[in-house]
């Protein structure tokens, strides 16, 4: 387990304290529908973090090939119909670019900034030139609005029990999943990043921001600078 991370609950949990059935069970929101429309049709998609292959599947469904990258083997092993790559983000170093590259799970908040940098150079690095990169950022008060649970319509709660700062900008936070025959929680490190700071940490990895996607600003869209 990664320093700062932990998880508790059923099944094999990975090294950034996420348990792979919690992640199988997690019904997929509105991100296939943000992609489709902020990409074009039959678009080649590198999806940085695909997990069990959540939103994977769907743009599958959408006519979208996707190479999926995850660190975990457990959570690759249970993707279907995508190419699967086994290997740490900031690692990945493919001979081919793509159309769109996606950072999501709010990834970009790593807590270390050299693990967030390491994630950045790899978006810009496998991005085709034309295409651009998405992605998601934490809501303006995912660090304030502690503690709050939401209720989903499948049956379970999910409740952000927690952000405790722990130095340097970063906040400890802790995570409950709350099904009827099981709970799992995660406690992970994440950095709190204004507009200004996310535009600037785009900045020193040669990307800018073309638009912002959905009214909260927790979708963002970036290509290469000029």
């Amino acid at each position: 387990m990664r320093e700062g991370y932990e998880g508790t609950g059923p099944g094999a949990i990975t090294p950034d304290g996420c348990a792979v059935e919690l992640y199988e069970r997690l019904p997929v929101g509105d991100e296939p529908d943000i992609i489709a429309a902020a990409v074009p049709a039959g678009a080649s998609i590198l999806e940085l973090g695909c997990g069990v292959g959540r939103v994977t599947r769907h743009l599958l469904e959408r006519g979208f090939g996707v190479t999926a990258v995850d660190e975990s083997a457990d959570m690759l092993a249970r993707v279907q119909g995508a190419r699967t790559i086994c290997a740490p983000i900031e690692d990945l170093r493919l001979p081919e670019r793509f159309d769109v590259v996606m950072l999501a799970s709010f990834l970009v908040h790593a807590g270390d900034p050299e693990v967030r940098r390491g994630l950045l150079r790899t978006c810009a690095a496998h991005v085709a030139d034309g295409g651009c990169v998405l992605i998601q950022r934490e809501g303006a008060d995912y660090h304030t609005n502690i503690p709050r649970e939401r209720r989903d319509p499948s049956g379970f709660t999910v409740r952000m029990a927690s952000a405790e700062p722990v130095g340097d900008g970063v906040n400890s936070v802790t995570a409950e999943y709350l099904f009827p025959d099981a709970v799992w929680t995660q406690t992970f490190l994440s950095r709190p990043l204004t507009t200004e700071q996310f535009e600037s940490a785009l900045a020193e990895a040669g990307l800018e921001v073309d638009r912002y996607l959905t009214p909260d600003g927790i979708w963002a869209r970036a290509r290469p600078a000029a």
